[in-house]
């Protein structure tokens, strides 16, 4: 279950009171065959933006919670693929036959992974693509990099695409100083020249339960296309401070 908050677009600032519990996962899965309410292929196969709690200050994913009917294939070499049929949520919930569609490959060894997604908007028909590389430099460090591309010919936000323009790109990592601190980083930036800043410390207090403190930052230029018209640039700051326990 999860506790749903509301967003201030104006101020980027967020309101827990006055949410509703929300069902987000509810499958069924034989094999790598799984049917019901799931997250978005588009957003999990390649991975989340990275250990940051703020990583959506340049949008990544578009619509998290759709229904699914998936089949993920695992050839037990580091090759991995999947495909996604989905119907999406709110104003992008599939109004025909047509489902959304994602589809991906992946590689994965040692030294990291490098993935490709690929995604179909049937409501908008629109499409998107992501490629991301994955690299573990050290025992004690491994960083990320991730470029989104999206058509946007009928709507700014679809199902799979938040970020401002046809594209957006993101990197990041987490540096382990020792088995329970860690420092976790990411930077984002879009084609409306939004950029997005998120740093923070976790600590493992005991296992389960971890404190993070983060502190985050954004910058949007003055920006008019895409249907996009910001008249002065604006920019924030903000801080987070989580107590986490995890079953």
């Amino acid at each position: 279950f999860n506790w749903e908050t509301s967003v201030d677009d104006e101020t980027n600032l967020v309101s827990a009171g006055g949410g509703t519990p929300s069902l987000n996962f509810a499958w069924i899965q034989l094999g790598g065959f799984r049917v019901g309410k799931d997250e978005s292929a588009w957003v999990t196969f390649s991975g989340y933006a990275g250990n940051v709690i703020d990583d959506s200050i340049v949008g990544y994913g578009g619509d998290f919670d759709t229904g699914v009917v998936q089949y993920y294939f695992d050839a037990g070499n580091g090759f991995s693929a999947v495909v996604s049929l989905e119907d999406g949520a709110g104003v992008n919930t599939v109004d025909s036959y047509v489902p959304h569609v994602v589809g991906g490959v992946k590689y994965t060894q040692g030294w990291g992974a490098i993935s490709a997604t690929g995604v179909y908007d049937s409501v908008w028909e629109e499409w998107g693509a992501k490629v991301r590389l994955d690299v573990n430099a050290t025992n004690e460090l491994a960083l990320w990099v991730m470029a989104n591309y999206g058509t946007d010919d009928n709507v700014e936000h679809n199902s799979f695409k938040n970020w401002e323009g046809n594209w957006a790109i993101f990197g990041g990592g987490t540096y382990k100083f020792n088995e329970k601190t860690s420092f976790n980083a990411q930077v984002s930036y879009d084609e409306g020249k939004s950029l997005g800043v998120a740093a923070n410390i976790a600590y493992d207090i005991v296992p389960g339960f971890t404190i993070i403190g983060e502190v985050d930052y954004v910058n949007r230029k003055a920006f008019s296309g895409h249907e996009i018209v910001r008249t002065a640039d604006s920019d924030g700051f903000g801080a987070v401070l989580r107590f986490q326990r995890s079953f």
